[in-house]
């Protein structure tokens, strides 16, 4: 690797000096409050590998034995993209418009990843953006339009760098130098930076951490930095794990769990789960799985950075840029029960989250479990409430618990939000657990078949169907159009209630079903329907049976299910 030895020899000896022992620092409690609540950031994975639609960095064959990349383009390849990558139309203000029109509060940009490439005017090492036919410091760019818009601006950084034959090696040493130095460099010419996003890769992690730490908390006092350099191959950025320098931490491709330390899930809008650019084909999540992911990770206490991918334009793809807008619009319009609220202090659930602010508690109701929805009681009284997103809401409290209802025509189909005006600070009340109040269901951890599972993965199996778990769900391969869920219930029992949860019902996929019983030698339907909503609660005739399914006859895609819950007669 070129480097330009004198001026990084000069950045090294510029650098506050490094000590032993540092003592371990963290953000300010201004600082990650103002991240807190800020909620909603824009993830930006770019750079000369949007050329050929593939994943960033991993798409890139191995040269290091001591990283984990083993990709599809060679090496000569994929290092010397750069000589082709002249995104002519980059425009960083019409970056920060859209992420200011998704009701995004901060940005996070690549300025490094795994594949070493530098998005900005790095006199340490020449594989860099001036050096390729734009010749324009993105960084620089970049941080002055979110800094001009009154947009928090924060950096991802690689310290792994899978092109540095040093990384890992005999010279990793002098490796750790030039890293040091790079991010001298990041954190010292492009004004205040609000987060930096180191990552991990799973191998090990000998990135002379404390000092790294020390260095990025002299250079920018008032940063909010996350977990992962301290993450190698004890463990990954699902542990949870947060370090004594470190502020959050970053549950990836999933909803972090209710937790109130500081997390962010770096989530993308991809319809393959693509971080960086994935073609035309590649498509988008529907809106209402983005907005089920916000609001989600806002009940569960933490924020959401959604990722999203420019192509080798500059430009945002139009249907990346038209989803993440439509978020905008719904937050322009529910952004009060999201932005600068806390998790709880119901927790989330099948049927919905809560958050809350000041003396008011925002109900997320998403899965309507019949006529009312029952809560646990609570130590404040309620003194008003009103259906934020239409309707008249009855509320009736006592000691024993909540009673809500609101008329079905006026609930839904993604999130109901009613918002409860309390007596008292919401922030005291201890967080409480949520469950349907369907009762004890016949089928609950019995054996489980399906005729399809996604990606034959154990994970969505039938049996997730009647586990009870809030957060499991039986799924099928995006290409099924008709599947079938059975439980078999030991033994012949008396059933004339069923109750369904679909997951993302806002996909509105499953169109004609119906609820079969086995009796003499075939399938008999007790229950037949249409354009399955978020929770079917029905009752028929009584039916004994031991073999029981949902029968799902028309589905516009991959049909998936919360629970399938089975009822005696009263």
């Amino acid at each position: 690797m070129k480097t330009h030895l004198v001026i990084y020899t000069i950045l090294c000896l510029l650098s506050p000096q490094l000590l032993a022992n540092p003592t371990p620092q963290k953000a300010s409690p201004a600082s990650l409050q103002a991240w807190r609540d800020a909620r909603f950031g824009m993830f930006i994975h770019w750079g000369p590998v949007s050329l050929t639609e593939k994943e960033i960095s991993w798409s890139r064959a191995n040269s290091n034995p001591q990283c984990p990349n083993h990709g599809p383009t060679p090496v000569e390849v994929y290092d010397n993209l750069y000589r082709k990558f002249d995104p002519a139309k980059f425009d960083a203000k019409e970056w920060v418009a859209n992420a200011q029109a998704a009701g995004m509060k901060y940005m996070v940009l690549t300025a490094k990843h795994c594949d070493g490439f530098l998005l900005w005017d790095s006199k340490v090492d020449a594989y860099n953006i001036m050096h390729t036919p734009f010749k324009r410091d993105v960084c620089a760019e970049l941080a002055k339009a979110a800094h001009a818009a009154g947009m928090k601006i924060g950096w991802y950084y690689s310290p792994m760098d899978w092109r540095d034959p040093d990384c890992r090696n005999g010279k990793n040493p002098e490796f750790i130098q030039r890293m040091q130095a790079e991010l001298t460099e990041l954190l010292t010419n492009y004004g205040k930076i609000d987060i930096l996003w180191f990552d991990c890769d799973g191998r090990s992690a000998p990135w002379d951490q404390a000092n790294t730490y020390a260095l990025v908390r002299r250079l920018q006092p008032e940063v909010v930095i996350d977990e992962r350099l301290d993450l190698g191959a004890s463990g990954g950025w699902n542990t949870g794990m947060i370090g004594p320098w470190a502020d959050f931490h970053t549950p990836e491709q999933k909803v972090g769990g209710f937790d109130q330390r500081p997390w962010e899930s770096c989530m993308t809008v991809s319809g393959h789960n693509q971080w960086a650019w994935g073609g035309s084909k590649d498509g988008v999540k529907p809106l209402g799985q983005c907005l089920n992911m916000l609001i989600r990770c806002a009940g569960g206490d933490g924020n959401m950075l959604l990722n999203v991918g420019p192509m080798p334009t500059g430009e945002m793809a139009p249907e990346q840029a038209a989803l993440i807008k439509q978020m905008g619009s719904w937050l322009a319009k529910n952004g009060a029960s999201i932005y600068g609220t806390r998790g709880g202090p119901f927790k989330p659930g099948k049927l919905g989250v809560s958050t809350h602010k000041g003396n008011t508690i925002y109900l997320h109701v998403q899965h309507w479990p019949g006529e009312k929805l029952a809560l646990p009681a609570l130590p404040a009284k309620i003194l008003r409430s009103e259906a934020l997103t239409g309707g008249q809401v009855t509320v009736k409290q006592t000691d024993q618990g909540i009673e809500i209802a609101l008329p079905a025509a006026d609930r839904q189909e993604l999130d109901t939000i009613i918002a409860l005006e309390l007596d008292r600070p919401a922030q005291g009340i201890a967080p409480v657990e949520v469950h349907s109040a369907a009762g004890s269901s016949l089928a609950t951890g019995k054996k489980a078949t399906a005729s399809n599972v996604f990606q034959g993965d154990a994970v969505y199996g039938a049996d997730k169907a009647f586990d009870e778990d809030e957060e499991t769900r039986w799924a099928t391969d995006r290409e099924t159009h008709a599947a079938w869920l059975e439980v078999n219930l030991g033994k012949p029992e008396t059933i004339n209630r069923a109750l369904i949860q679909q997951a993302y019902p806002e996909l509105k996929r499953i169109k004609r079903f119906a609820i079969e019983y086995w009796n003499a030698g075939q399938w008999q339907p007790c229950y037949q329907g249409e354009n399955l909503g978020a929770t079917l609660d029905t009752t028929f005739d009584p039916v004994k049976a031991q073999r029981i399914r949902l029968n799902i006859t028309e589905a516009t895609e991959g049909p998936t299910i919360w629970e399938f819950k089975l009822f005696p007669p009263k």
